[in-house]
């Protein structure tokens, strides 16, 4: 007997039905709450990712090389953006004082509150994109460190005492 994962009861035959984007094995009472999935394999529970090694080669094997490899990470919009850098704050405090402006100076300059320059300088908040256009405009500095991307594909897995984690083991089936 299987659970249903929305209602933990046990059901003989449950169905795979989706609901709001997530695939779920569900009892006949919790099945009207999604729509029916078609399921091509019936003997077993498919998920996106898989710890054996045996069953996630042959769907890359009959597509005859055409699917992208496991190693490979698909690009994201946040691959596209610049992360702020770490010590955003101690740059807005140290370029405000060469110039010499007090903070509610800088303040008036930008059209925004002096509070919230004394925060972005303790770092207490984050700027916001439009905030962080003007400070860069204003004190001529740049807040953004570089991206990371590079060294995101370079990563090989694994960790200096040898042992594996859980990401080293698991294969994602696409």
């Amino acid at each position: 007997m299987v659970q249903c994962e929305m209602c933990g009861a046990e059901t003989g035959s449950p169905k795979t039905v989706k609901v709001e984007g997530a695939e779920l094995e569900v009892c006949d009472n919790c099945a009207d709450f999604g729509t029916e999935v078609e399921t091509q394999d019936t003997s077993s529970t498919s998920t996106k990712y898989s710890t054996s090694s045996s069953g996630s080669s042959s769907s890359s094997s009959s597509t005859g090389g055409t699917s992208s490899s496991s190693q490979s990470r698909r690009s994201d919009m946040f691959d596209d953006m610049d992360e702020l850098a770490q010590d955003y704050d101690d740059r807005i405090r140290k370029a405000r004082e060469s110039t010499g402006m007090s903070q509610e100076d800088l303040a008036n300059e930008l059209n925004e509150k002096a509070s919230l320059i004394r925060k972005l300088e303790l770092g207490d908040v984050l700027p916001s994109d439009e905030v962080q256009q003007k400070l860069e405009r204003e004190l001529d500095i740049q807040l953004t460190a570089g991206g990371s991307s590079d060294d995101d594909e370079d990563w090989s897995g694994g960790n200096s005492t040898g042992e594996y984690t859980l990401g080293d083991v698991v294969k994602r089936k696409d």
